[in-house]
């Protein structure tokens, strides 16, 4: 298989997680009582993952993929705006953090400010299709679950990427020709 090919493989496998995980999510009862319709967001496990083993235009694919496929399955049009909004400022949050380095800011600190940016993001289009800002109101609860909700993904993404680090300093070392 060449390199393009599994590098595609493993784009598709990891939006296809992002929709799965995300779709059990909704099954789920909301571990926040005090933030309504609030959401762990475990699905930005795989945006963190991507974020960080996959150049970015790879990491949009897998993002973009995952938007798009959750949508179609179980989505509207408004519900689109929503995660589409918050998607999009959660992403860009995130990348344009990274660019500062892990010397300043960290796996868990990334996803915190993803997980309170997604939240900012569809507050926002609350807002404009309410056309009433009163609804930035509920953004200091709406934080306060995307900070725990951005540390508990921060910390399980942080560790899945120690693993696979490992599994690729593993398979570095390997004899020629064996691959796993």
């Amino acid at each position: 298989m060449s390199l393009n090919h599994r590098k595609l493989v493993f784009i598709t496998i990891l939006a296809a997680q992002a929709v799965v995980i995300s779709f059990f999510e909704r099954f789920l009862p909301t571990p926040f009582a005090f933030a309504p319709g609030a959401r762990l967001g475990l699905g930005n496990l795989i945006t963190i993952i991507s974020l960080f083993t996959l150049p970015t235009k790879d990491s949009i694919k897998v993002v973009s993929l995952r938007l798009t496929v959750s949508t179609f399955l179980s989505g509207t049009f408004s519900t689109f705006l929503y995660a589409f909004a918050g998607t999009l400022l959660s992403f860009t949050t995130m990348l344009l953090l990274k660019q500062l380095g892990q010397k300043r800011v960290s796996v868990i600190g990334i996803s915190v400010m993803g997980g309170v940016m997604h939240n900012m993001g569809q507050l926002l289009v609350f807002a404009m299709i309410g056309q009433s800002w009163l609804v930035l109101n509920y953004l200091p609860i709406l934080s306060f679950s995307g900070i725990l909700s951005g540390f508990l993904v921060g910390v399980t993404g942080n560790y899945l990427l120690l693993k696979i680090n490992a599994l690729k300093e593993f398979q570095h070392n390997l004899p020629d020709g064996w691959t796993i």
